[in-house]
């Protein structure tokens, strides 16, 4: 199991498609034994899918997404956990332990410019 993280000076980045980098974790037998900081390179919402699953990714944590982000990630075969605000590190260790407080109904619409990613909804 390869967990991603949306990643920022050690917090989950609050924007899936303007990420510029992920924390990768590296998991067996449900405990995190690799870490890594990788660089997206420039790679924008399209693209991230493919640059995850090209690092097997399997679980991705994160803040707002798109719809489009979404869907390309259930095709990659990545399960997504959005809506996550904090530290990166307890996130993914929250994950393992089946205490994470995500919200799957989190969504970002609103990609203009002077955008906030603070501003997600979750449809309600």
């Amino acid at each position: 199991m390869i967990i991603a993280v949306t990643y920022e000076n050690g917090q989950v980045f609050q924007h899936f498609g303007h990420t510029g980098a992920f924390k990768l974790y590296g998991v067996e037998h449900e405990a995190i034994t690799t870490t890594q900081v990788v660089g997206t390179e420039g790679s924008g919402h399209g693209a991230l899918a493919g640059f995850l699953r090209e690092r097997s990714v399997t679980h991705l944590i994160c803040g707002g997404i798109g719809a489009a982000a979404r869907t390309a990630l259930a095709q990659a075969g990545i399960r997504l956990y959005p809506g996550v605000t904090g530290e990166a590190d307890q996130a993914a260790a929250a994950l393992l332990s089946g205490t994470l407080a995500y919200d799957p109904d989190t969504s970002c619409a609103h990609h203009e410019e002077g955008h906030s990613c603070g501003e997600h909804s979750s449809g309600h």
